[in-house]
């Protein structure tokens, strides 16, 4: 019996509502102009404070705003029903191989976060659970998921593959299409009940599946006592772990006493001639403060892979015990792969952050260890690409 179900009933996008997903942005600015230029755009529903018209409210008070966005979005033909489908997904871009998923349910008691706890989706990441909650009021206002879990298909991920490049071959001329900010085009097909579609949804529930994108989702999904949720299962030749790099906004010391005290806790800290970027293998990160540019190889503890990952070393060495910061912060912005190391020192040298962190990309054999061993991944740790697109396939709750 597969943990992976059609969607009882769907809304297609009929074109213009893809969006980014809501936290895939180190600047809220961005999600007022992409919705101010788009106003079809998923993201007015998903960050509903955010968009033009709901500025100065909080989240919760804007959720209103965010069911009547929905509703118009339903009753202008932005949306369209479907009943009992899983849904082809193809991400293409010249020069890129075409990434493949299917849009499903999943069953939500299958979620597992340690080695005792049994269930084939593996949670892999500390979270935010401010965020959670406010998937979860979110949900719950809507009764519709409009962003789905980007979960990765370990145990037949060859075999999905396969099969998903096949039927979208032969499935003719997609249902949308939607392009992206890098120019990616991603497209769907929808798939009704039949023999085609047992078989994926059995390919696509026939091994664990990590939660490569939405760990707040997912445990919003658990928090709320939804039954499902909405998710995108890809498979591992589909996607990439790009780095995600850290800006704080306002240090607490000094940037020669933050030094000093890395040095003292064992930390070799050599200054960066030339411009500052990500460091090309882990084992170093690059640090950016007061105009100088630092190569700092952080002193390692036992044996554990875990502990001595570069990001779970900056989460402890750097922003809690140098720093004094918790990692949920208000004064730490967490920076996904989309943006670059130039952007990075750029709001540094403007005044608008004191410190960048700039950290190499987990390894895809990093990710799998720590995620079978059933270990969390520390917060904002992989920004894997390309990313599900939200807003192109929705979900309506069971009432």
């Amino acid at each position: 019996m597969t943990v992976v179900h059609p969607i009882t009933r769907a809304w297609i996008t009929t074109g213009g509502t893809g969006a980014q997903n809501y936290d895939e942005f180190a600047d809220d600015a961005e999600i007022t102009s992409i919705v101010e230029a788009n106003p079809h755009s998923a993201l007015g529903i998903e960050m509903p404070h955010r968009a033009p018209g709901s500025l100065g409210k909080s989240f919760l008070d804007a959720l209103p705003d965010a069911v009547a966005r929905l509703a118009e979005a339903k009753a202008d033909g932005s949306y369209t029903p479907a009943e009992q489908v899983v849904v082809l997904y193809r991400i293409s871009a010249p020069g890129e191989e075409s990434a493949y998923g299917l849009w499903a349910m999943v069953d939500t008691d299958q979620i597992s976060t340690r080695a005792d706890e049994p269930g084939l989706v593996i949670r892999n990441e500390d979270v935010f659970i401010a965020k959670v909650r406010e998937r979860v009021a979110l949900a719950e206002a809507l009764g519709h998921l409009l962003s789905p879990v980007l979960l990765l298909q370990t145990g037949k991920g060859d075999e999905l593959h396969a099969a998903l490049a096949a039927a979208t071959d032969a499935a003719g001329a997609p249902a949308a299409t939607d392009v992206d900010q890098s120019g990616r085009t991603h497209a769907i097909w929808l798939l009704g009940p039949g023999p085609a579609q047992d078989e994926l949804t059995a390919l696509a529930g026939g091994g664990e599946l990590v939660v490569a994108d939405g760990n707040h989702r997912s445990l919003a999904a658990q928090t709320g006592g939804f039954p499902r949720f909405l998710a995108v299962v890809t498979t591992p030749a589909s996607v990439a772990i790009q780095p995600y790099n850290r800006l704080v906004s306002e240090l607490t010391t000094t940037p020669d006493e933050l030094l000093d005290r890395l040095r003292a806790a064992g930390a070799e800290v050599t200054p960066v001639d030339g411009p500052v970027d990500v460091p090309a293998t882990g084992g170093v990160v690059h640090l950016y403060l007061g105009g100088r540019g630092y190569a700092v190889t952080l002193p390692h503890v036992g044996a554990a892979r875990l502990e001595n990952l570069d990001h779970a070393l900056v989460e402890r060495l750097l922003l809690r015990d140098a720093l004094g910061l918790d990692p949920g912060d208000k004064r730490i912005t967490y920076v996904g792969g989309d943006y670059p190391a130039s952007w990075l020192v750029g709001e540094v040298d403007a005044g608008r952050a004191e410190l960048a962190v700039l950290v190499a990309p987990v390894t895809v054999d990093d990710f799998v260890a720590v995620n079978l061993a059933r270990e969390k991944m520390p917060r904002k740790s992989t920004w894997f690409t390309p990313k599900a697109r939200a807003g192109l396939v929705v979900a309506e709750l069971p009432h």
